[in-house]
C-alpha cells in the first residue's frame, strides 16, 4: 500500500518559499527514515562507510593546513595582526572541509547501489511502485557512475572557492550545494531516464528547489549525529524532493498534457498565486 506524501503546501513562485519548500526535504528525508526501520539495513553500510571516510577526509585536511597556509597565507609580520587570524580560519575550514566533503563523495560511490535501492524503496513507500523508463540496467550504472564522479570532481572547487576572501565561503557553500543536489536526486532521476545533460537541464528548471535542498544538505555536515546519517537521509530526501516536484508539474498540466518532471521556467511575480505550468 502506498503511503501519503510529504504533505508540503502548493508550491509558490517566489524563490524564498520555493528554496525553503526544497530545503525542507532534507529533515523530512530523516524523517521518513528513522520512522522505518525496514528501510535501516539498505542504510547501515552507507553510513559507515560515510563516517569513516568522512573522518579520514578530515584528518587529511588537517595534515594538508601547514602547506595550505605556507601557499596563501600572508607572511607572518607583513600583514595587520586582525588579518591573520581570520585568513588562518578561512584557511582551516577550507581545508577541513575541503577533505569531508571529498570523503562523502567517495563513500557515495563506493555505496550507489545500495543508495539507489534504497532510493527505490523510498519511492514504492510512497508511490506504491518506483518508476521504471526500461533503459536497464547498463544505462542506470552509467548514469550512476557519472553522477557521484561529478560530485567527486566538486570537491577540489568546494576547497578552492572556500579560500576566496570574504566572498569565498558563500561561494563554495552554493556549489558544494549544486553537487549536494545533483547527487542526492540522481538515483530517482536516472530512473525516469534522464541522462546526465537532463538531469543538468531539470536542476535548472528547478534552481530555486535545487539550491535549497542543497544548502540544507550542506548545513547537514555541520549537524553533529546528523551528519552521520547524511547519505542515506539525503538520498531519502532527494527521492521525496523528485516525487513532490513531479506531482507539481503533473497537477499543473491541463487535461490531456503532459507533466512529468518537465516544466517551464518558475513563473515570475506576474503568475504570483498561480501554479508552476510544465512544457508539452
Amino acid at each position: 500500500m502506498a503511503e501519503a506524501t510529504t504533505g508540503l503546501p502548493a508550491r509558490a513562485p517566489g524563490l524564498a518559499r520555493r528554496a525553503a519548500a526544497g530545503a525542507w526535504q532534507v529533515p523530512a528525508g530523516f524523517a521518513f527514515l528513522l520512522w522505518r526501520p525496514g528501510l535501516w539495513p539498505l542504510a547501515v553500510l552507507p553510513v559507515l562507510s560515510a563516517v569513516l571516510l568522512m573522518i579520514a577526509g578530515a584528518v587529511a585536511g588537517i595534515y594538508l593546513v601547514p602547506g595550505v597556509e605556507s601557499v596563501f597565507a600572508p607572511t607572518p609580520g607583513r600583514a595587520p595582526e586582525w588579518l591573520e587570524l581570520p585568513v588562518s580560519l578561512l584557511l582551516w575550514t577550507a581545508a577541513v572541509g575541503g577533505g569531508i566533503f571529498l570523503g562523502l563523495g567517495v563513500a557515495l560511490l563506493l555505496t550507489a547501489p545500495l543508495l539507489d535501492l534504497l532510493s527505490r524503496r523510498v519511492e514504492s513507500r510512497v508511490r506504491g511502485s518506483a518508476a521504471d523508463a526500461g533503459h536497464g540496467l547498463r544505462f542506470e550504472l552509467l548514469q550512476s557512475l557519472r553522477g557521484a564522479l561529478y560530485f567527486l570532481v566538486a570537491a577540489p572547487g568546494v576547497f578552492l572557492l572556500g579560500l576566496i576572501p570574504l566572498v569565498g565561503p558563500l561561494l563554495s557553500a552554493v556549489w558544494g550545494a549544486r553537487a549536494v543536489a545533483f547527487q542526492m536526486t540522481d538515483p530517482a532521476l536516472t530512473r525516469r531516464g534522464l541522462t546526465f545533460a537532463d538531469k543538468r537541464r531539470w536542476h535548472r528548471r528547478w534552481l530555486a528547489e535545487s539550491v535549497g535542498f542543497g544548502l540544507a544538505g550542506m548545513v547537514g555536515l555541520l549537524v553533529p549525529l546528523a551528519n552521520l546519517l547524511l547519505g542515506p537521509a539525503l538520498v531519502t530526501g532527494g527521492t521525496l524532493l523528485v516525487l513532490d516536484l513531479e506531482e507539481i508539474a503533473s497537477d499543473a498540466a491541463g487535461p490531456g498534457e503532459p507533466g512529468g518532471l518537465g516544466g517551464r521556467e518558475p513563473p515570475g511575480d506576474e503568475d504570483r498565486g498561480r501554479p508552476l505550468e510544465p512544457t508539452a
